[in-house]
């Protein structure tokens, strides 16, 4: 009973498209018509049976030849042979000589009922692939495996929701509305997929109907904090701010210690030019954040624009400060940050630093025109 591990990145096993695969001549090489039991990590944890298949052909190549073959490594998966190459010395952990022989195994994917071994259940097997790969931001490859799972059952609403989700993170929000809508006339009260067809619709810029879907979702739950968070965010696009609002109000009343929504009002406010409010909800975000990883730097610059506003100058830089070292710790660019402490700055009269933080900001952005004008004014008050 042959068995062949293959890697978890093989998508093209779910779709149908990969039907060979290249291996070491085995001690008892393989022939036509032997089966094959497939699976996924066979030496993890992850160890998964994906199916069993019927060898149609094999051939058999040098690996001097082999690695000089880029339509064949394509043809596997690779980028090119030297990609396939070093993968496979990774895999066989001999040396490989350039007279070692290879099998080309082309294979047939035979039916389930067809199987000799355990049976599985496909469709959940290869929903479970997709989910992860939705988890780990793989979007391509996860909407290809739901497309796969879809095979199985075409009217399954949780899997067109997914496969329209993944398709709008991909920018092709006309599949996705399609996605959405076929899921809609399965679960046509499912307020997470009007939901999502109104985040689709937003994204695709088209709010009007995007806050249209939103209705539809607060019509099967008035009280969905995720609904009501995205009509929020979709009212405040539309600059219905006072709308808006009421929405964060009546949101922070089911659930007053979610510091997104706390931000989401912050942010409100200080479009709406109310900064004293905006910087009271800011605050009451800051504090919500008990793990500090959760507070993140576009947060305390957002507060530091508030205080900003406010004249309170010396409260301001120190936000600022916080900023820069939040983004500094996580490896981004402060540059943006360091930008406003300078504005700050100024406000101080203390032009000397006002100056180095433009300076800075220069030599992470020598484009940036803001930091080179502000610099220059800087010089000119020294």
């Amino acid at each position: 009973m042959p068995i062949i591990s293959f890697g978890s990145q093989d998508i093209g096993l779910i779709t149908g498209k990969k039907t060979m695969t290249i291996r070491k001549l085995w001690k008892n090489p393989l022939k036509v018509g032997d089966r094959l039991h497939c699976y996924w990590n066979l030496v993890s944890k992850e160890k998964k049976k994906i199916f069993e298949a019927k060898v149609t052909d094999v051939d058999l190549i040098s690996f001097k030849e082999l690695k000089k073959n880029n339509e064949l490594a394509k043809e596997e998966g690779y980028t090119d042979a030297n990609d396939m190459i070093k993968e496979f010395k990774k895999m066989y952990v001999q040396d490989i000589e350039d007279e070692d022989k290879f099998q080309i195994i082309h294979f047939e994917k035979l039916k389930i009922e067809d199987w000799e071994g355990e049976k599985i259940d496909e469709k959940a097997m290869v929903t479970q692939r997709a989910d992860i790969l939705f988890d780990s931001g793989k979007y391509d490859k996860s909407a290809m495996c739901y497309t796969a799972a879809l095979k199985f059952d075409p009217k399954d609403a949780y899997l067109l929701n997914k496969k329209g989700d993944n398709l709008t993170r991909l920018g092709r929000f006309d599949e996705a509305l399609e996605c959405y809508n076929n899921a809609l006339e399965i679960e046509p009260k499912n307020e997470y997929i009007w939901n999502n067809k109104a985040i689709a619709l937003l994204n695709y810029g088209k709010t009007e109907e995007a806050l249209l879907a939103n209705d539809k979702a607060v019509e099967s739950n008035p009280k969905n904090p995720v609904v009501l968070y995205w009509r929020g965010f979709i009212l405040e696009v539309l600059g219905k701010f006072d709308e808006a609002l009421s929405v964060y109000d009546k949101l922070l009343e089911i659930d007053n210690k979610n510091p997104e929504v706390w931000n989401a009002r912050g942010n409100l406010l200080s479009e709406m030019e109310e900064p004293e409010e905006a910087l009271e909800s800011y605050d009451k975000a800051l504090e919500l954040c008990f793990d500090e990883e959760d507070i993140d730097a576009e947060a305390q610059n957002r507060k530091g624009n508030a205080l900003l506003d406010l004249g309170r100058f010396a409260e301001a830089l120190d936000s600022y400060d916080k900023a820069i070292e939040i983004s500094k710790n996580n490896l981004e660019d402060p540059s943006y940050f360091i930008l406003n402490k300078g504005v700050v700055l100024m406000e101080l009269n203390r032009f000397q630093e006002a100056m180095e933080a433009f300076t800075q900001v220069l030599a992470i952005d020598p484009k940036n025109d803001d930091a080179r004008v502000l610099r220059d004014e800087c010089l000119e008050n020294l």
